[in-house]
């Protein structure tokens, strides 16, 4: 628990210091007092305006603001923001649950130790085969590896060989590009070997940054460690990993605490490795086996949903942010429209769901989805939108990580790569896997965005390339 004679410390390799319990809750009565002090609010829109970003403070003020007018200005200047680096973008991804036995006792997840209902699955390398052409011959890229905490049925040995079978599967045009990963907070030396494994993003929910919610949540198991697992950033820095990826399960705790925590964390990365996190998510608690959200008194309405995701925006401009299939198609909509920049589509959240769809797969899934709807109807509902779906992994690829992404994403010159490299995958994505109307209306979009590229060396390039792209050739990238 936190102490009085601790102080807080952005740099600090010391939870305790740098997500301080003190800090937060003076930001709180700080926000609550100048809720109403609209030359102050206007003065943080004026900052956040100009792209550099917002303090945690500032941030919390804003979530407070209860005036419409400054509300929708708020949410103008977040939709200008993404627009001014992400462009109309949006990532697609794909979860891959790689086992769902687990040792801790999360009273929030029905992977815990004590659920004797679901059914426990690992999956053997050649169902992972199965389960990623399963994906390929949907159209994805890019996966993020789930998988319960368990030494002996998911040690890190058992990841990497995952992560090897994965990037080794060549079907039809189909290659997964990028796996990212999402697994228990764990050593230097195990970040170092997944960073050699080729890892992109490395992926951790802190869940709450509430010490003593965190704490009655997590009350056995490896996880219980409230400092062990909110290090585990510095530790995934330490072993190489660049890119790492934050974020809070929102309706567990108080939700103004938790933001201000995401940023705090950010902060401390930003101050003690130069870098922020290169990603936050944003999820919300849904019902699962076990698991009634009506039990967790804190539940975010679609309203403060939004202004959340809004005022992380303006924190954070150029951190991306992801929404996944938790969320019903009506709320992923309302917050595309003010930050985010990745979504999950066509998912599946339980163990072996994508190759075998059976009774028995889904009954192992971690919680339920809102947005049902395929890949491909989520791909034409995004270019009905104006949106463009991007499968594009460039940036790991070509080294644009880290630092140099984000000195990249703060000069605007990533948007000379991006904006060719998403019209190329969805290219790929068109001829390979779209229905006849998707492609069609996706096609139109490349023709009129092509012409738009600014320059004309990349404006021709890209033009041949996207002419190759049709006559069977793929993987071209800036």
């Amino acid at each position: 628990m936190q102490h009085d004679d601790i102080m807080y410390n952005v740099k600090s390799e010391r939870a305790e210091e740098f997500i301080h319990d003190g800090e937060i809750r003076a930001t709180l009565e700080y926000a609550r007092e100048h809720r109403d002090d609209k030359p102050l609010i206007e003065e943080i829109l004026d900052k956040a305006e100009k792209g550099k970003g917002i303090s945690h403070r500032e941030a919390a003020v804003l979530i407070e603001v209860r005036d419409k007018e400054i509300e929708e200005r708020m949410y103008a200047i977040a939709r200008r923001l993404k627009e001014r680096i992400y462009g109309n973008r949006i990532v697609m991804f794909a979860p891959l649950y790689l086992s769902n036995h687990c040792v801790n006792g999360c009273v929030y997840c029905p992977y815990h130790a004590k659920n004797k209902h679901i059914p426990r699955r690992r999956l053997t390398q050649e169902e992972i085969r199965r389960e990623v052409i399963a994906l390929q011959d949907m159209g994805h890229k890019r996966l993020a590896l789930e998988t319960g905490e368990h030494p002996k049925m998911s040690p890190i040995e058992y990841v990497l060989e995952s992560i090897q079978t994965i990037y080794s599967i060549r079907h039809k045009n189909g290659a997964i590009r990028r796996v990212n990963v999402n697994i228990a907070a764990t050593t230097v030396e195990n970040y170092r070997r997944l960073k050699e494994a080729g890892i992109g993003t490395y992926i951790l929910f802190e869940e709450t940054y509430d010490r003593a919610a965190y704490e009655r949540l997590h009350p056995t198991g490896p996880k219980s460690d409230w400092a062990y697992h909110t290090e585990a950033m510095d530790r995934a820095m330490l072993g190489g990993i660049d890119d790492v990826g934050i974020g809070a399960l929102f309706g567990l705790s108080n939700y103004r605490y938790d933001v201000v925590g995401m940023l705090m964390h950010a902060e401390h990365l930003e101050a003690r490795f130069g870098v922020g996190p290169h990603t936050i998510s944003v999820p919300r608690i849904r019902p699962a086996d076990d698991i009634n959200p009506e039990d967790f008194p804190d539940a975010v309405t679609d309203e403060v949903f939004r202004r959340i995701v809004a005022v992380l925006r303006l924190a954070v401009p150029y951190t991306g942010m992801i929404v996944s299939t938790r969320e019903s198609k009506r709320s992923r909509e309302l917050v595309l429209d003010v930050g985010v920049s990745q979504l999950s589509g066509g998912s599946k959240t339980s163990v072996g769901g994508y190759a075998e769809g059976t009774e028995d797969a889904e009954e192992s899934a971690q919680f339920d989805i809102s947005d049902n709807r395929t890949l491909d109807e989520i791909v034409g509902w995004l270019l009905e939108l104006g949106y463009i779906p991007s499968f594009c992994t460039a940036c790991y690829r070509e080294g644009r990580t880290g630092d140099r992404f984000m000195s990249l994403a703060k000069s605007g010159q990533i948007g000379n790569c991006c904006a060719p490299n998403a019209l190329m995958t969805l290219a790929e994505y068109l001829e390979d896997y779209a229905s006849p109307e998707v492609k069609a209306a996706g096609t139109e979009m490349i023709e009129r965005l092509t012409k738009e590229i600014p320059s004309d060396k990349i404006r021709e390039i890209t033009h041949r390339r996207l002419q190759e792209i049709v006559e069977g050739k793929r993987d071209f990238r800036f």
